[in-house]
């Protein structure tokens, strides 16, 4: 398997240009979902499904070290040639996503107590939302799985099979829920079983040809007895610790957001919850340069070559910042269209109109953050990855209470974009430590 050390800016691009479609493809899912249930007669439909989805996709999305951790040590393996490793590393976070599965699935019951808890709902729509996830939490095997086969393949800078693999289980996943919702009026248990049915269609699927991709192309057989070499197992889980933490901090962090947003007014928080789809879009395009940059900076770290590190460094954060800026143009033509897609209510449009400038602003400050977070995940620096997102996080819970007081919800968004630029300075402080691997 030949892969190029001197990563150009073309060839970088060509990497991520799959994963923004795959991108693309992954709200699509949401949106048919949605879709499906504000059709059906009862709104409490879809007010089970909004609350249980984000439920479900806030705990998974806490495990997406299997994909982060994966890619790092696989790209790594890869640049030493060390294919055997590569194979034990995927069967190691393949036994943790089947560890945390378990621990989930038999976690239903808490999850169902802390959604009662904190969303107050009427007796139909709580049945619906354990319907829902009584159902969907069948799925969580094949979902963290699919992590792991996403990571193995972007560490392998193999983004169009990644890519693929992702708008595979999303398009099943349209597919079969559509069929279950119109077809055998399932309503909300056809939306969670065509989840769980897609899920496992593509494990099943990937399975087979991750193990006729490793036969063809590593030509080695893993010794079963090094899976789990205490010392392999303690790094791996450092990792995936560190990684943990870090998006746990993140997801706090926009949560904080919406909270904020709630004591400015109710108002605020309908506005704000439309301008954030904004940085969402923004972060879906730009997040294809990040995925690319850790499988190729990893590799290049394995190969131990310095300046093709500083070279695909420059030109991740070039690239990224100047798609950032055609994504700001974009949003500053288009914006008040946009947010009236989102809202045929009046007053919220003219409201939202006048917080727009923040989305225009923010998308190339942020781009930095997004390319540090994949340098160092393909780097496998993780602790430095979890302190900065500890010190930035701080920074903006207190910069985020300190600003709104005096300057309302225009405060709230400087703050936002306070807590972007804290991230990407505090991450190239530790950037050095990355050369001195070399």
């Amino acid at each position: 398997m030949k892969h190029p050390s001197k990563i150009s800016k073309f060839y970088l691009f060509k990497l991520s240009l799959p994963i923004f479609f795959a991108n693309m493809a992954i709200p699509f899912v949401g949106i048919i979902d949605t879709a499906l249930m504000g059709n059906l007669d009862n709104v409490k439909f879809l007010a089970a499904v909004s609350i249980s989805t984000s439920v479900i996709t806030m705990i998974f999305w806490s495990f997406g070290f299997l994909r982060m951790g994966t890619v790092g040590l696989v790209s790594q393996a890869l640049g030493k040639g060390d294919y055997r490793e590569i194979v034990l590393i995927t069967l190691r976070n393949l036994s943790i996503a089947l560890f945390f599965s378990v621990i989930i699935m038999f976690c239903k019951s808490p999850i169902l107590n802390t959604i009662q808890l904190f969303f107050e709902t009427d007796f139909e729509t709580q049945n619906l939302i354990k319907k829902y996830i009584s159902v969907r939490i069948l799925s969580t095997p094949a979902e963290l799985i699919i992590y792991v086969f996403i990571g193995f393949f972007l560490g392998l800078q193999k983004t169009l099979i990644s890519s693929f693999l992702s708008s595979f289980f999303s398009i099943v996943n349209i597919i079969f829920s559509i069929y279950f919702v119109r077809y055998l009026n399932l309503d909300i248990f056809g939306v969670a079983l065509g989840t769980v049915v897609s899920s496992y269609i593509t494990i099943a699927v990937f399975s087979v040809f991750i193990y006729f991709f490793m036969k063809k192309n590593f030509k080695v057989l893993p010794r079963y007895q090094r899976i789990f070499l205490p010392k392999k197992l303690i790094k791996l889980f450092n990792i995936n610790f560190n990684i943990f933490i870090r998006t746990v901090l993140l997801t706090f962090a926009f949560l904080w957001f919406t909270y904020q947003s709630s004591l400015i007014g109710e108002e605020y928080v309908a506005v704000n919850a439309i301008l954030i789809q904004f940085i969402l879009i923004s972060s879906f395009f730009l997040d294809g340069y990040a995925f690319s940059t850790e499988g190729a900076a990893g590799f290049i770290l394995g190969k131990k070559i310095k300046k093709s590190f500083i070279n695909l460094s420059r030109n991740s954060f070039e690239l990224s910042f100047y798609s950032a800026i055609i994504i700001s143009l974009l949003f500053l033509f288009s914006y008040r269209e946009i947010i009236n897609l989102f809202t045929d209510i009046d007053y919220l449009r003219y409201l939202a109109y006048g917080f727009a400038i923040w989305v225009i602003i923010i998308p190339p400050i942020a781009s930095f953050s997004y390319q540090y977070d994949g340098i160092f995940i393909g780097t496998s620096q993780t602790s430095e990855l979890r302190n900065a997102m500890i010190f930035s996080v701080l920074l903006f819970l207190i910069s985020s209470v300190e600003l709104t007081k005096y300057f309302g919800n225009n405060g709230l968004w400087l703050s936002l974009l306070f807590f972007m630029i804290i991230r990407s300075l505090s991450l190239s402080f530790y950037f050095s430590k990355i050369l001195k691997r070399f």
